[in-house]
């Protein structure tokens, strides 16, 4: 059955006379629907030769005639550059790859540079056709002024965002002022309104920070400083800024092995783990991972945080034993404004963007983030990161300090911690876990992360917050 074939012949309802009755009569349908479509269409073989191209998608490449491709591989009809303007080779070349996997592929961040080395941002997708010949379906369309219209919208919320931000500070001084009692004297009735208005101030103003981040995100605004790091210990140190949140709702907090989480022993992590990070957006991530799973956890509940080298990656989860997440909302909780809707985080505020700063901040270095948790038994979520041997960190820290050094105004972007030296490596391989000390078996699983089970916390009654020692 061929690409056209599947288009059956139909009955006209009024006058019960066939349509389209043979195959000629079909093909002629869809041609005038591919011929009249403003959208590029490209139907390529198994092989990726272009088996048909539409007027559109022959406009698009450059073609004089659509003729002129057909039989071409489409590697050579379609050349891209991304937003910086440098050439996507093709070991590189997601559309191409999508093509050779026989996988659906969606992107908004290429260029096509046509035969008139003509320029245009597009949006292209791959279907692959259930056919059984291995027929793959390219559509692309010129979104060049959706891209500018977009950018104008980004750089009007970023304004108006960094506009408000100042009243709305001076709005959360003043109630904060009003509610010291230095400052002023109120009764009860007052101070409930004015804690409410404080708490709304604040509110109103870490939304107009998650906007000037989201606007910097779209608008390729913000820069990365990578520098070499020890995993282990700058992740604690980020985290334990979260210890005296979680000592307000009594959760117990486990740094390391999950045996803490309602188990009988809670060591330190005793593997060493290196990668090159911004520190800024590192510490950006962890505080909203950590935050939400404060926030979606019951009093008394308990929250693990774990970093391990895992091949060529460095991982680090952070799991509660919150109020969980559907399958249906796991899908969606990384995109742009997406809040989980039911009885249980009504009462829980949030702007929608944390999660997607996450995930945007987590793809700026190199690394991603998934989730997985089942409702109403807690939720685990990733961050992956790229992984350096001690040997390349150790260079790049050498690199790093003589860069400080030729400019003496540059300042320190490093933590200020001293890396702990590792014993020699195992003969295993480079990318194997650096041994500080004798690793017990379950303090540094070799198992892969989809693997790693949700730990259940069983707090004991009056339980606080647990630290590793």
């Amino acid at each position: 059955m061929g690409i056209f074939d599947k288009l059956k012949p139909t009955k006209n309802e009024t006058k019960g006379t066939p349509v389209a009755q043979t195959s000629a009569d079909r093909m002629v349908l869809a041609n005038m629907v591919l011929d009249s479509i403003t959208d590029g269409v490209i139907i390529v073989n198994s092989e990726n030769l272009v088996q048909m191209i539409n007027p559109a998608a022959a406009t698009l490449v450059g073609y004089v005639s659509p003729e002129m491709a057909v039989g071409v591989n489409v590697a050579g009809v379609m050349k891209f550059e991304n937003g910086e303007g440098i050439p996507i080779d093709d070991s590189s070349n997601e559309v191409m790859g999508a093509l050779i996997r026989n996988e659906e592929f969606t992107t908004r961040n290429y260029v096509l540079v046509n035969f008139q080395n003509q320029k245009k941002a597009v949006a292209v997708t791959v279907t692959p056709v259930k056919t059984g010949h291995g027929e793959k379906v390219i559509t692309f369309r010129d979104i060049t002024k959706e891209l500018e219209e977009e950018g104008e919208q980004t750089e009007f919320i970023s304004t108006a965002s960094h506009e408000m931000r100042t009243p709305v500070a001076s709005i959360e001084g003043y109630l904060g002022l009003a509610l010291n009692p230095q400052c002023a004297t109120i009764d009860d009735r007052a101070r409930k309104y004015l804690e409410e208005a404080h708490a709304s101030s604040q509110h109103l103003g870490r939304l107009f920070k998650d906007l000037l981040d989201v606007t910097k995100l779209d608008d390729k605004k913000a820069r990365l400083h990578l520098v070499p790091v020890e995993m282990v210990d700058l992740v604690r140190k980020i985290v334990d800024g979260q210890i005296p949140a979680m000592g307000e709702k009594k959760i117990k907090f486990t740094f390391g092995s999950s045996t803490g989480m309602g188990g009988t022993s809670d060591r330190m992590i005793t593997q060493a783990a290196y990668s090159l990070v911004d520190v800024d957006f590192l510490r950006e991530i962890l505080n909203n991972l950590v935050e939400n799973a404060i926030k979606y956890t019951k009093e008394g509940g308990g929250i693990w945080i774990n970093v391990r080298g895992d091949g060529d990656r460095v991982l680090v989860n952070v799991t509660d034993t919150g109020i969980g997440i559907s399958p249906d909302d796991l899908l969606h909780i990384f995109q742009k404004f997406y809040r989980v809707d039911n009885s249980q985080t009504r009462e829980i505020g949030g702007t929608g963007l944390g999660l997607y700063i996450v995930k945007m901040r987590a793809e700026a270095m190199g690394g991603k983030v998934w989730a997985e948790s089942s409702f109403g038994e807690g939720s685990t979520f990733y961050l992956s990161l790229p992984r350096l041997t001690f040997e390349e960190y150790e260079r790049r820290k050498q690199i790093q300090a003589n860069t400080n050094a030729m400019n003496t105004n540059a300042p320190a972007t490093e933590p200020a911690t001293a890396p702990v030296a590792p014993t020699p490596a195992s003969a295993s391989g480079a990318g194997d876990p650096i041994s500080i000390s004798t690793i017990a078996p379950e303090s540094a699983p070799a198992t892969p992360v989809s693997t790693v089970p949700t730990p259940k916390i069983v707090p004991s009654p009056g339980d606080g917050i647990i630290q590793t020692p």
